[in-house]
């Protein structure tokens, strides 16, 4: 049968309807992963893996850069930084040592964060033998220091801050952050602060706690500090297995997983982390973790 050609016509433009609308909907499912990754422009480094996080390096090569100790407000340090530039700006994190503790206890937390997409600055105090409040306030000149005047304050987000210390300076973190709710993120280990009630710290917070604590009783410090938060408040609480007080100042996988993963969920905002947090780590006799409680699901 012959068509006129109006019928022609309408047929070519149905079918170039029907193949417009074939070439969005491939275009649409194509694009569907790229969408999602944008929807969180923090995100850094692969998708993460058990292996991943306990690696002691992550996906990013890194440089470091010393911090004179006579920098203003605080004892300087080293500054751990990815090298690269290509995937934008990172959040950052200063971390403090505990009471008579020097730069070196924490710094194997520097190389191993800032591998993972942080720029990450291991601090000395003014002095070893420096309270909690006196660390929080030198915690926060670091802060002010890496964002506003270091050398790679270009290469930071100021908005994506993140603060972590042993003992004392887990004290002087809960301390700052309870100053400056901006800190996204607060990660104290085996903290020792006179202080025991912290219901009004709004950063999430993740505190560690050591079995064998005789120095900073978890029963008597980093216990209530986490009972005494907020019920509201984003948390967790992590008791290592057989741990003494001083399991911070060596390289230790358990601290490291799950402080990679609070600083990407909480700093990054990268949902991709909180698999690791929620439920969080299995306990008893085959796990280095003693304890683990949390206001799951984040």
């Amino acid at each position: 049968m012959q068509h006129s050609p109006s019928t022609s016509r309408t047929r070519q433009r149905v079918t170039g309807i029907l193949a417009s609308l074939a070439v969005a909907v491939g275009v649409g499912i194509a694009a569907g992963p790229a969408a999602q990754g944008a929807d969180n422009p923090h995100e850094r480094g692969p998708n993460p893996t058990e292996s991943s996080i306990e690696a002691s390096r992550g996906s990013y090569s890194i440089s470091e850069r010393n911090v004179s100790s006579l920098v203003s407000g605080f004892g300087g340090g080293t500054i751990y930084y990815p090298t690269t530039t290509r995937d934008g700006d990172f959040g950052a994190v200063v971390i403090s040592p505990g009471y008579t503790g020097t730069e070196r206890t924490i710094s194997w937390l520097g190389p191993r964060l800032a591998s993972q997409g942080f720029v990450v600055l291991t601090m000395a105090t003014n002095s070893i033998y420096d309270q909690p409040d006196s660390r929080a306030r030198q915690l926060q000149a670091a802060l002010d220091y890496l964002t506003d005047s270091s050398p790679v304050a270009d290469r930071i987000d100021a908005d994506r801050l993140a603060l972590m210390g042993h003992s004392m300076g887990g004290g002087g973190t809960l301390r700052a952050v309870d100053d400056n709710p901006d800190i996204k993120a607060a990660i104290p280990m085996t903290p020792w602060h006179v202080k025991k009630n912290w219901s009004s710290v709004s950063t999430p917070t993740l505190i560690f706690g050591a079995e064998y604590d005789s120095v900073a009783r978890h029963e008597t410090h980093a216990e209530p500090f986490y009972e005494s938060f907020d019920r509201d408040l984003q948390k967790a609480y992590l008791e290592l297995d057989g741990a003494s007080h001083f399991a911070p100042n060596s390289s230790n996988t358990t601290i490291a997983k799950y402080s990679i993963s609070w600083l990407k969920r909480f700093v990054d905002d990268d949902t991709r982390y909180t698999q690791f947090l929620c439920p969080g780590p299995s306990t008893g006799w085959f796990s280095d973790v003693e304890k683990y409680e949390s206001s799951c699901p984040f």
